[in-house]
């Protein structure tokens, strides 16, 4: 479904930092993408038995998962997937107007779609590649919009998850938040900025003007819109959840006994998700949690052969706005709430038994 009914009144967010920065920026990675699909698309017969017959040999020595010759067709797909959207973005920008027009439902009606068709894009390359399964559950819960969706982070893969499945079933243009480093993919960069999308700086150190920025995505939030953050902040591994609740209970000790039996995900900060509550008061959240995309923070995860075979399970629901408590101290409980139903679903799809 395509998404058709969007707000122009909500802010974008322009890129603040110096102009020669930002065209410095994109004059290094457009061309960087365009030569790489050239020489990859030119040389893709060789890469191809090159790592063919590497993966043989890794096989042989190690019964390594033969992986080589689908990173080479994957980097092929991914490249070609970025040439079309950076036409597509061109097309999008001189039918607008070009140089001549700004901002317009149609310029943001473009780019929700466009990125739809991205993500489903790259997603169906990792799929038929990599041999993986998806098991989707309550998909039908997570439309009409508006909505908050709220998602867990696990790997490099599971951003795309969002627009594939959600956006296109429900036709919903979500608004992002998401880390500043992406936009070292211009499709990222450049239509980031045509649509309410808040690129965030890590451990800025300035969390006030972080979550002020933050709730600029909630004005006049349209009927085909949502917004979606993930309350993790990164990506969980068991050191950093074992650090998190060890800082709970030295900063926040109130708030320590709802974290302790989480076994599988980041406590959520508290920051954005309730500020978003806050300010977009009525409006319902969706959950999204996963299984399957653990452990690959990195394309060398990837390289080890664990993805190869998996099936990725994804379960969602949604809590009507009104049965959202109003006090802090009960959205903080009913989030916790929440994150801790992911948490024990997550153990389920794995085997593992809840905490005590």
């Amino acid at each position: 479904m395509r998404t058709s009914n969007v707000s122009t009144v909500a802010p974008v967010f322009p890129d603040d930092s110096p102009r020669g920065q930002r065209l410095s920026r994109r004059a290094r990675a457009i061309p960087t993408e365009i030569v790489a699909f050239l020489a990859v698309t030119l040389l893709l017969p060789l890469l191809v038995v090159v790592a063919s017959v590497l993966d043989l040999a890794l096989w042989l020595l190690r019964r390594k998962p033969r992986v080589g010759a689908r990173l080479v067709l994957f980097a092929w797909w991914f490249l070609l997937g970025e040439m079309r959207s950076l036409v597509t973005i061109g097309w999008i920008w001189a039918s607008n107007g070009g140089p001549f027009r700004g901002d317009s439902e149609r310029r943001r009606l473009g780019i929700y779609n466009l990125r739809v068709w991205w993500t489903r894009h790259h997603l169906a390359g990792i799929r038929v590649l990599f041999g993986l399964r998806f098991e989707v559950e309550g998909l039908e819960h997570a439309g009409p919009g508006p909505v908050i969706v709220m998602i867990r982070h696990a790997s490099i893969i599971d951003n795309t998850l969002p627009d594939a499945l959600i956006a296109h079933e429900h036709g919903i243009g979500l608004r992002y938040v998401i880390k500043r480093e992406l936009q070292s993919i211009p499709v990222i960069d450049i239509g980031g900025r045509w649509c309410p999308t808040n690129f965030v700086r890590r451990a800025s150190g300035d969390t006030e003007g972080e979550v002020k920025r933050l709730l600029m995505l909630t004005e006049d939030l349209g009927a085909g819109e949502g917004i979606l953050i993930y309350p993790e902040g990164t990506r969980a591994t068991a050191a950093k959840i074992a650090r998190a609740k060890e800082k709970l209970r030295e900063s926040q000790p109130e708030i320590s006994p709802l974290a302790d039996r989480l076994q599988n995900l980041l406590p959520p900060r508290l920051g954005g998700p309730l500020a978003l509550l806050d300010e977009a008061a009525g409006v319902d959240v969706v959950f999204c949690g996963h299984v399957g995309f653990d452990g690959l923070a990195r394309v060398s995860d990837i390289w080890s052969g664990e993805l190869v075979g998996r099936t990725i399970a994804v379960t969602l629901w949604r809590c009507p706005a009104a049965e959202i408590p109003s006090g802090r101290e009960g959205r903080i409980r009913w989030l916790y709430e929440n994150w801790q139903r992911m948490d024990d679903w997550i153990g389920e799809r794995r085997g593992t038994p809840p905490a005590a």
